[in-house]
């Protein structure tokens, strides 16, 4: 007779089957009941609702929201298909906010769909699906996109209504910024006789800068007869840099968050005067907080450390081969990993208090920081050498975020974009602050994001001539949650004053 754990093989050579052939989305008639009952027991899938499930991890806590989050739009994008075949498709505002490249999860998904009920269905988390009969994406105002079907950016960009504008303003200004010209859009403005959009489109292309293809559709439209009166659907202009010649819509999301938040980040954030001009004596002071911030960076990130682990390991007194309580290797190799980080990151610092420009000094080392974090786990054999080579070449989930960080292609597009804000930025606290929030934002590593972030705003402390700052454990909770308002409402306000609030009380 087969043993527990053989039977729970089984079970997961099924799901592996389904999940190689694409399936995220796991109906109950697609294994037997008994295969899935042994998986939901041992707690590798999760029920989203009667009959149908999705993959999980057995160490996910209850009420976690990770594995529904990494799943959503793949099960979304099965669950319709499933139902409604082809006649379905995301609304148009849905449809602009993920050509814009923002796969945040949604509170409620709107679709549309041909035999659609007008009703909402629950999801996990305070999710929802809300479907209405109404006209759907077709023939060529149809872009199918990672199995979602969507809306064309020309025809989303004319059904939404203007306070899409006002409500999603960077993702506006994103698909307007990816196109190099009027020709796509004018001629489904043309044949349908849109005078309203039109109107309301010149006016948002003028708002952005590109003033050539809002006077190529004043004057297309004027020359087929019909009367177009322009208005700027958003509530301020922002010019984009190269509209209409970047095509990547994450390289002008970053560049418009930037600019749409730096605001609110200088009224926030208290203007302060340096605290002292003497490099020695601040980087004594950067030695002497060392093992409290390693304490709390490290415990942020789920290792379980102690200020003793931490003074063994920069003694040199660490010996996992006699030492018994050393012998927790991967706890103990993040330990020894963020203290060769910590002497790099120094270094930078000294560059930076000796006159060399922070955004430069970032750019040039904020790789080997990241090298130098992850080595001794590396030289252990417990990661691949390949994670040392740089930015990630896979996806990346944030645990219990709606955020879905970019692409690894749009990673490579958006890093050094990333570094010219910095260079670029006048304003200390700004380059403190979005430097932070927009390097997690990208996510550009497999891992250690967090811990080069805090890395990076303590330069960007010490270019302000402001002390090293701590993040502790305690605070991890609004720390977060400040992180999450900024990269799923895109509202930076909560994340400033926790800074300025955390900077203040040390």
């Amino acid at each position: 007779m087969p043993s527990a754990a053989e039977k729970l093989a089984s079970s997961l050579e099924e799901l592996e089957t389904l999940q190689s052939g694409g399936s995220i989305a796991i109906r109950s008639k697609d294994m037997s009941r008994t295969h899935r009952e042994r998986l939901l027991k041992a707690g590798f899938l999760k029920e989203v609702m009667k009959g149908w499930y999705i993959p999980s991890r057995p160490d996910e806590n209850a009420g976690e929201s990770t594995a529904w989050y990494t799943s959503f739009w793949g099960f979304c994008a099965q669950y319709l298909s499933d139902r409604f075949g082809t006649d379905w498709s995301l609304s148009p505002e849905q449809s602009l906010i993920i050509h814009a490249g923002n796969t945040t999860v949604p509170a409620q998904l709107l679709v549309r769909a041909v035999k659609g009920g007008n009703s909402k269905t629950d999801l996990p988390h305070n999710t929802s699906l809300f479907e209405t009969r109404a006209t759907i994406a077709s023939d060529e105002a149809l872009e199918i996109v990672d199995n979602l079907r969507l809306f064309s950016v020309e025809d989303a960009l004319i059904l939404v209504p203007e306070v899409f504008f006002q409500n999603h303003p960077t993702e506006a200004r994103t698909v307007l910024a990816m196109m190099p010209d009027a020709s796509r859009l004018l001629g489904k403005l043309l044949d349908g006789g849109h005078t309203r959009a039109a109107g309301r489109l010149a006016g948002a292309f003028r708002s952005i800068g590109s003033e050539k293809v809002a006077d190529e559709i004043l004057a297309a439209m004027k020359a087929a007869s019909h009367d177009v009166r322009e208005i700027n659907p958003f509530e301020q202009s922002i010019l984009v840099p190269n509209a209409g010649r970047i095509t990547s819509p994450h390289v002008h999301r970053i560049r418009l968050k930037w600019e749409s938040m730096r605001d609110d980040v200088i009224d926030l954030f208290p203007k302060a005067q340096p605290i002292t001009n003497d490099i020695d004596a601040y980087l004594k002071q950067i030695d002497e907080i060392y093992v409290t911030d390693a304490y709390h960076s490290l415990s942020i990130e789920g290792y379980r450390v102690s200020p003793e682990l931490i003074d063994k390991v920069r003694s040199g007194t660490w010996n996992p081969e006699t030492d018994e309580q050393d012998r927790a290797l991967k706890d103990a190799l993040a330990a020894r990993g963020y203290w060769e980080a910590f002497q790099r990151v120094k270094e930078s610092i000294r560059a930076v208090l000796e006159g060399a420009d922070a955004g430069e000094v970032v750019e040039r080392d904020l790789s080997d920081w990241y090298r130098n974090l992850f080595a001794p786990s590396v030289t252990a054999g417990i990661l691949k050498a390949s994670q040392l080579a740089g930015y990630r070449s896979s996806p990346v989930y944030i645990r219990q975020s709606q955020h879905v960080p970019m692409s690894p292609e749009a990673v490579r597009d958006c890093m050094p974009v990333f570094f010219d804000l910095l260079k670029a930025e006048d304003d200390p606290t700004v380059r403190i602050v979005l430097g932070h929030f927009i390097f997690v934002f990208i996510h550009p590593f497999l891992d250690g994001n967090g811990r080069i972030a805090r890395f990076l705003m303590n330069v960007m402390m010490a270019a302000a001539g402001q002390p090293w700052t701590v993040i502790k454990l305690e605070q991890r909770a609004a720390y977060m949650a400040a992180l999450e308002t900024a990269s799923v409402r895109e509202d930076i306000r909560p994340f400033a004053a926790f800074l300025a609030e955390t900077r203040a009380a040390q």
